[in-house]
């Protein structure tokens, strides 16, 4: 999927990859920018469960939560730490073998970072497309056109 630069979630994913830390703003910036279900009403509910996360700097179970919350079809598929990197993979079918699956996969060096990369890709993956079903054909003429009839009238 081909994303243009003044693309929002394009943005965030360059600013999740640049950052070496997350912090209560940064996390704020990224519900704002990709949730649609928080927050929701109600001092019980998983969006105040993710804010109380965030509060107390639980990053790492805050993008789970995060996860849980806006993508419930989507589950962590591996969590691997190699070479200096945490390695992340979501999926929507976790049951079938790798080379089956279509899952979002991201890494950086930071545990809650490359989660919140994953998340952040599953949201965009997940998004409703603006596409219609058949394809539109622009209406505008070249300055060249001239309308010719060419049907035998004799």
């Amino acid at each position: 999927m081909s994303l243009q630069a003044d693309n929002p979630s394009s943005e965030l994913g360059d600013r999740l990859r640049d950052a070496h830390v997350v912090t209560a703003e940064f996390m704020a910036d990224i519900i704002n920018q990709t949730c649609r279900r928080f927050p929701a009403a109600g001092p019980r509910s998983k969006a105040a469960h993710v804010e109380c996360l965030i509060q107390s700097g639980a990053w790492t179970d805050a993008a789970l939560a995060l996860i849980d919350l806006e993508l419930p079809q989507w589950q962590v598929r591996r969590l691997v730490y190699d070479e200096g990197e945490w390695h992340c993979a979501l999926s929507r079918t976790r049951e079938l073998p790798d080379w089956l699956d279509r899952s979002i996969e991201t890494h950086h060096a930071d545990l809650a970072l490359a989660i919140l990369s994953a998340f952040v890709e599953a949201q965009r993956s997940s998004a409703p497309s603006s596409r219609t079903s058949v394809p539109t054909v622009q209406r505008t003429t070249g300055s060249l056109y001239e309308p010719l009839c060419l049907d035998n009238f004799g």
